[in-house]
């Protein structure tokens, strides 16, 4: 099954991607956790308009590192019988948790449901890096000029891990039955929360985003979700003379060096002809997941909705 614009089907299945892993990478984490697990999150929960006869649905807000006030939409069960198992959802890059209806199914089958709101984007979540308000667009390449613990992907990463440890330690979730899913950037957030929260049982990225960065700059599209790249060279190093330091530093908050920590079952989707998050940039993440692992690939799809995949899903979701 040949592609067109990348790699063989044989070869995706081998790929190790391209861009460098800093060597302090582990360090680096593992510092970040401890930042974030020293944070009171000052947990506030609050009834929303939105209610139905069978969950109550509320808006959830934390403190995420840095003092960034983070909102989820959280969806739970009335009056469960028993611990129960709950999901953690993730939105692609500018959106947002979306509407309380799409998460209802989840409800219904006797789940708790979070849905995060990335910081700065579509959403209610808050960037405190120094700008109140929208800071939708460059969300990649902020702090790339700062220290590294200074990039925003880190902060946002960490808020993924914060929410689903929240969700875990509520009394009628049974934290052993969490689970993470989304697509696009919600693809790669899902990884990372898997990673960064071990306790996750079971993930479903949908072609994830974040991965591979000089990869898609190899490959001429940094464009379209990644254009900020091209822009941060064109406005900051028209010459080049950094490149190496600057996909160096991205590599700090790329999903593919993430992936050996993840102790989840993961199923994974690839739209063979994403020309938005190319398949071997997806492959570069999941060929370095080592839990079990298997991968539900569209031959015909982009970076779009992938025919009946939202119910494989559910369905494994079912299974925690």
């Amino acid at each position: 099954m040949p592609l067109s614009f990348d790699l063989d089907l044989e070869d995706l299945y081998t790929y190790q991607g391209r861009n460098p892993r800093p060597n302090d990478y582990e360090t680096y984490w593992d510092e970040a956790l401890a930042e974030m697990h020293a944070i009171d999150p000052n947990i506030e929960i609050i009834p929303a308009d939105f209610q139905t006869n069978f969950a109550k649905c509320s808006h959830l807000y934390f403190t995420g590192v840095g003092g960034a006030r983070i909102h989820a939409k959280l969806i739970q069960p009335i009056a469960p019988s028993e611990k129960h198992p709950a999901v953690v959802m993730f939105h692609g890059y500018t959106g947002n948790s979306g509407d309380w209806q799409d998460k209802l199914g989840y409800a219904a089958a006797g789940f708790t449901v979070a849905a995060l709101d990335c910081r700065g984007q579509g959403g209610l979540s808050e960037d405190a890096g120094g700008t109140v308000g929208n800071t939708m667009q460059g969300h990649i390449i902020r702090g790339l000029d700062d220290d590294p613990k200074k990039l925003l992907f880190r902060q946002i990463f960490l808020d993924t891990a914060q929410l689903a440890g929240i969700v875990m330690d509520m009394p009628d979730v049974d934290e052993n039955r969490v689970g993470a899913l989304g697509g696009s950037q919600g693809g790669a957030l899902t990884i990372t929360c898997a990673a960064l929260e071990p306790r996750i049982k079971r993930a479903a990225p949908v072609f994830p985003f974040l991965s591979d960065y000089k990869r898609v700059w190899e490959m001429d599209l940094a464009v379209d979700a990644y254009d900020e790249i091209q822009t941060y060279f064109r406005l900051f190093d028209p010459r080049h003379e950094r490149e190496d330091e600057i996909f160096m530093k991205l590599g700090y908050i790329d999903i593919q060096h993430l992936c050996p920590r993840i102790k989840a079952e993961v199923m994974m989707s690839v739209g063979l002809a994403d020309q938005i998050c190319p398949p071997s940039t997806q492959f570069a993440a999941y060929n370095k997941i080592t839990s079990k692992k298997y991968v539900e690939l569209y031959p015909d799809f982009g970076h779009e909705d992938l025919r009946g995949h939202k119910d494989r899903i559910f369905q494994f979701m079912m299974g925690l």
